[in-house]
């Protein structure tokens, strides 16, 4: 079993402006309170099969979470993998609402251990995830704007 995540948030700046930041896959340490370090395997540090080894906490939990790009659409999307401890798949969505206000949506689907409680830790996870996840759009949000 897994459970999917999703969140959003409008940011009042074009599509361009939010796209440059968020294609920059370090500087997702800048506004993710979860990602505490990003390190590019790959030669490539963005596009697809961009391949990389994050640092994640969540509160007194640390993982390593190994993330590969699987989709990139140029002012449209970034799709992952997630190959770490806790499993699964994610995808930002950007679109353009008008010329000064971009939405920006978040979806996860992950699968937890069974040392993290399995699908009793996805439940009450989720829960935990969507909120830090809510909070690193607020923090991107205030870095754009």
């Amino acid at each position: 079993m897994s459970k999917r995540i999703e969140t959003s948030i409008i940011i009042n700046k074009p599509l361009d402006t939010v796209w440059q930041e968020v294609r920059v896959m370090e500087n997702h340490v800048n506004w993710m309170e979860d990602a505490v370090k990003i390190d590019i395997l790959s030669e490539n540090n963005s596009g697809i099969d961009t391949k990389m080894n994050v640092l994640t906490k969540v509160g007194p939990i640390k993982l390593t979470d190994i993330i590969t790009v699987t989709e990139w659409k140029e002012k449209e999307s970034i799709g992952v993998i997630h190959e770490g401890i806790v499993t699964g798949e994610g995808i930002f969505y950007l679109k353009a609402l008008n010329e000064s206000q971009t939405e920006f949506k978040w979806e996860e689907t992950l699968k937890f251990p069974i040392y993290l409680g399995g699908v009793i830790g996805e439940f009450f996870g989720s829960y935990v995830l969507k909120y830090i996840w809510k909070k690193n759009l607020k923090n991107l949000k205030e870095i754009i704007e």
